[in-house]
């Protein structure tokens, strides 16, 4: 994404991703509170762990970043760190054995954004080659694909569905998500209500995703425990950053259901 904006402008926004996430930062001065404390950042690039909540992000002045969701158990299979360890947290790419200054150099700032994807990519594809192109765990796909598609499930229901004991699937999830399979799934709820309630979500789902709660106080509760705010208030406060990560999960989750495929229009554009 890229913005232009005055030197002396701020957004005060925040982010909330359920898969690890390479950001590549090419432009503008960012503000970050993580699990470890406040961080300032500028071009350089970040590995952000799974989040189990809403994390408080503000960029002064105009921007310009690239990102790349992974999967959950991708890191592990390339040789990346242990997901409940960076839960909420953010790496410094060479924090990860990873050479940034060779990734850095691939970012032509005149560049197009679809260019810097490009090359974000290749970055990628070059990361999965030297790892082998280990496939991640069956088990951690399966729950994904459920945590995407029916997040109101069971974890009981989950493993027999999967076919996996349900010990094990607490023990694989735990590993490959960071969160315990509940933790995951209450997540994956709130998520899909936030990008209803940001008009980044197809209408057609709008009163499946509003059934997914007993009631108000079901809502209210989760919603202040991972977006620090209730739903009225979330709806009410202004939020660019959150909405644009919102907006890629959503997308991201209807080609996964294969109810649109890589580039089509989205139901709410």
């Amino acid at each position: 994404m890229e913005l232009q904006a005055p030197v002396s402008s701020v957004i005060s926004c925040g982010i909330f991703a359920d898969s690890a996430m390479l950001r590549v930062l090419l432009h503008g001065d960012w503000h970050a509170d993580s699990r470890d404390g406040s961080f300032l950042f500028s071009e350089e690039a970040l590995y952000f762990g799974p989040q189990s909540k809403r994390m408080p992000v503000s960029v002064r002045g105009g921007f310009a970043s690239v990102g790349m969701a992974l999967r959950p158990g991708s890191n592990r299979v390339l040789g990346g760190p242990s997901t409940p360890d960076v839960v909420d947290r953010i790496i410094p790419y060479e924090g990860l054995g990873w050479n940034q200054q060779a990734l850095m150099a691939r970012f032509d700032p005149t560049a197009s954004v679809e260019e810097w994807m490009v090359e974000l990519e290749n970055c990628m594809e070059l990361l999965v080659r030297q790892s082998g192109g280990t496939e991640p765990d069956a088990t951690t796909a399966g729950f994904h694909h459920l945590a995407l598609s029916d997040p109101n499930i069971t974890v009981s229901d989950a493993s027999d569905l999967l076919g996996v004991d349900k010990r094990k699937l607490e023990r694989v999830v735990k590993r490959d998500f960071g969160l315990t399979p509940k933790q995951v799934l209450r997540r994956a709820r709130a998520l899909d209500m936030a990008a209803h309630l940001r008009g980044v979500a197809d209408i057609e789902e709008a009163q499946e995703l509003v059934l997914r709660y007993f009631d108000q106080s079901h809502l209210s509760r989760d919603f202040t425990t991972m977006f620090g705010m209730t739903p009225l208030q979330f709806v009410r406060t202004p939020q660019p950053l959150l909405t644009i990560t919102l907006e890629s999960r959503q997308a991201r989750r209807l080609e996964e259901l294969e109810r649109i495929g890589p580039g089509d229009r989205r139901p709410w554009q």
